[in-house]
């Protein structure tokens, strides 16, 4: 008796406890998902509310200096000065060079972020100009030859493009927004800047600029990579050094060493 009702209580269980843990209707998903993307979580509330005191300290200081409260100046001298009083009753002499760390490490990181942003505009740059050159050979126009590398092409000078083609849908004038790519960009694409603009204020033929200036990218390009290549000695220098060599010591030298030495003793 027993052992006949006992797949029947098994089968029950399952069936309880599937339809307990059973997938929501697609619907109530949708509305789930939604709600929490709605929701914000407790942790990044808890570091907005510390990010906006220590901006709010930073701040302070400044306007008792006297000086404009930039919100990324006030945020690192907040950040400075908090680590700086964390690090005085603990170690005094200490201090001092933690405040500087922390006011130097976000300034650092920044910049590197943006060597790294324009590096990659820069690499992106020879295929931007072929494109460019091959829309406006078959006849567009400027404005209508940055729509279309903007929508085909990738990458963040892609995006650049797109957010000048967007400016003048809102009504900038074309030349204008490309005048504010190199501020953005970097240097390195104020040379096709200045070839748009060119054509599209004074009428001046892109055709053969174009092709000029992807000329002169691809050689940048080229010699780029080629100092990149020269640097690779220079920079296997230290693993070499400190991994291999001393394999290289023990493997060879140490089993000499060794020898002399049992020798020696004989």
């Amino acid at each position: 008796m027993i052992a006949s009702t006992l797949p029947v209580a098994w089968a029950l269980v399952v069936v309880a406890v599937a339809a307990r843990h059973r997938p929501a209707p697609p619907r109530v998903r949708a509305l789930i998902e939604s709600a929490r993307r709605g929701r914000r979580p407790a942790g990044p509330r808890h570091g907005l509310v510390l990010t906006r005191l220590v901006e709010r300290l930073g701040a302070g200081v400044l306007g008792r200096a006297g000086r404009p409260a930039d919100p990324p100046t006030a945020r690192r001298l907040g950040a400075a000065a908090v680590v700086g009083l964390a690090a005085l009753p603990v170690l005094p002499l200490a201090a001092v060079p933690a405040a500087s760390t922390a006011w130097a490490v976000p300034a650092v990181a920044a910049r590197r972020r943006e060597q790294r942003r324009q590096a990659r505009l820069a690499a992106g740059l020879p295929e931007v100009v072929d494109l460019l050159a091959l829309a406006v050979g078959s006849g567009l126009t400027v404005h209508l030859a940055l729509a279309q590398v903007a929508r085909r092409a990738e990458g963040p000078l892609a995006a650049e493009l797109a957010r000048v083609v967007d400016e003048v849908a809102l009504g900038r004038r074309l030349a204008d927004a490309l005048d504010d790519v190199p501020t953005r960009g970097g240097e390195a694409l104020r040379p096709l800047v200045a070839a748009l603009v060119a054509s599209e204020r004074y009428g001046a033929p892109l055709g053969p600029g174009l092709d000029r200036l992807a000329d002169e990218v691809r050689r940048d390009r080229r010699r780029r990579a080629e100092e990149a290549a020269r640097k690779v000695p220079v920079k296997l220098l230290f693993p070499l050094v400190t991994c291999t060599l001393p394999a290289f010591g023990l493997l060879t030298v140490a089993p000499l060493i060794a020898s002399a030495v049992r020798s020696l003793r004989i």
